[in-house]
């Protein structure tokens, strides 16, 4: 059930589900959108109910016809050897041969997404919520189109066009950086498939078929986040405040932009700014 929301919240008082979701509706967030929301619960500050009452927050301005994306990454399933670029949980290399042997497939349905934050796992566990499956960059989606954005996420395309990625910019979201930096718009990443170059490199990761846990090799661009913050500082600019919303939700400062003029402009901008960078796997 939605909750009344006031217009304004008491200076020095906590944050709450009520005064979150008034903060969200004057950015912008509105009844029946679909957002992909990437966020911070510490940014936000002190919330009286936690990551919980932030996504209720959120459920409560889209409504029963709207719907809530998170990504819910797992970058830990992955060779040993890549921890510390991927996840930055180095171990010892005496150890990886006994990592391989033992560490679990993927399963949407329990294993926990890796430094994404208490939100997108918040949207991950929420009842109803559907997760794609992809062993290493799933998303979760709450709401009314959660079932069909999620539904296709193939091994070769992490993050791009035939992606939930894609999926949930081909249904007009918005992205919402819920106290968080143009450094984690994942968005971005679509436009590397257009500007890869050919540049692919092999992924690997635990699955399970047919019953059986098994290494899963193959083939996809290699995704580079490391200019994304110099990408998005180029889009907010060129933006003039024309499509880029930004205000404060609860302590955090926040944008919701369209998320199909982000990768657009990212698209453009990489075939400018990457075209002489050489990317390694």
């Amino acid at each position: 059930m939605t909750v009344p929301v006031p217009q304004s919240q008491p200076a020095g008082l906590p944050h709450h589900r009520g005064s979150l979701g008034a903060d969200l509706r004057r950015l912008g967030v509105s009844t029946g959108d679909v957002v992909l929301v990437h966020a911070s619960l510490r940014r936000v500050g002190f919330v009286v109910g936690g990551a919980v009452s932030v996504v209720q927050a959120l459920l409560d301005v889209l409504g029963p016809s709207g719907t809530l994306v998170a990504p819910t990454f797992t970058a830990g399933n992955s060779d040993p050897s890549r921890w510390a670029r991927t996840c930055a949980q180095p171990v010892p290399p005496a150890w990886w041969p006994h990592i391989r042997d033992h560490l679990p497939a993927f399963d949407p349905a329990v294993t926990p997404s890796v430094n994404m934050g208490v939100i997108a796992e918040t949207v991950r566990t929420w009842p109803g919520a559907v997760r794609s499956g992809h062993p290493q960059t799933s998303f979760a989606a709450i709401g009314a189109g959660a079932a069909t954005l999620m539904a296709t996420h193939p091994p070769d395309s992490h993050l791009g066009p035939d992606s939930p990625l894609g999926a949930v910019r081909d249904a007009d979201a918005k992205v919402l950086l819920l106290g968080v930096p143009f450094a984690v718009c994942t968005t971005f990443h679509l436009a590397e498939y257009r500007n890869a170059g050919g540049v692919r490199r092999e992924y690997e990761c635990v699955v399970r078929a047919d019953g059986d846990r098994r290494w899963y090799h193959y083939q996809d661009v290699v995704l580079d986040d490391s200019d994304f913050e110099h990408c998005g500082a180029a889009f907010e600019a060129a933006d003039e405040g024309t499509t880029i919303g930004r205000g404060p939700v609860g302590d955090a400062d926040s944008r919701l932009f369209p998320m199909a003029v982000a990768a657009a402009f990212a698209d453009d901008w990489m075939a400018v700014h990457r075209q002489d960078r050489c990317l390694t796997g």
